[in-house]
């Protein structure tokens, strides 16, 4: 079985992290999805913090 670790995503306007998914350590890279931030209101780009 795959080593998995837990990824904290934060809006990219307001800096808050919202967002908490699961990745396997095989994956290079940052994530970075379109998400809604609660406290903007509106959908924005939220990147992968740890």
């Amino acid at each position: 079985m795959t080593e998995r670790f837990i990824v904290t995503m934060a809006c990219s306007v307001c800096k808050n992290r919202n967002y908490y998914f699961t990745q396997s350590k095989k994956q290079e890279g940052k994530l970075a999805l379109k998400k809604f931030c609660k406290n903007c209101g509106k959908s924005t780009d939220h990147r992968e913090t740890k």
